[in-house]
């Protein structure tokens, strides 16, 4: 089971999905183009654990974050 976490001002959501699951997998691949499209960056972990920014949706990655642009003011 892959998990999509996406955080924002009130904290975090999460959506799991199972990649083979046809209709899951194209809801997860469609929700990561809406977010990162927005403007969110989407992070995963390598096999060591550091963290690694993303631009393409990988259906076999087991977690990945979605953060929103930090604006500084």
């Amino acid at each position: 089971m892959a998990t999509q976490i996406i955080m924002d001002h009130n904290g975090d959501t999460r959506h799991d999905f199972d990649a083979k699951d046809v209709k899951a997998l194209l809801e997860a691949e469609r929700r990561f183009k809406a977010l990162t499209g927005a403007g969110f960056t989407a992070a995963t972990r390598t096999a060591s654990g550091e963290p690694v920014v993303t631009r393409r949706f990988d259906p076999t990655v087991e977690e990945t974050l979605f953060f929103p642009r930090l604006v500084g003011g």
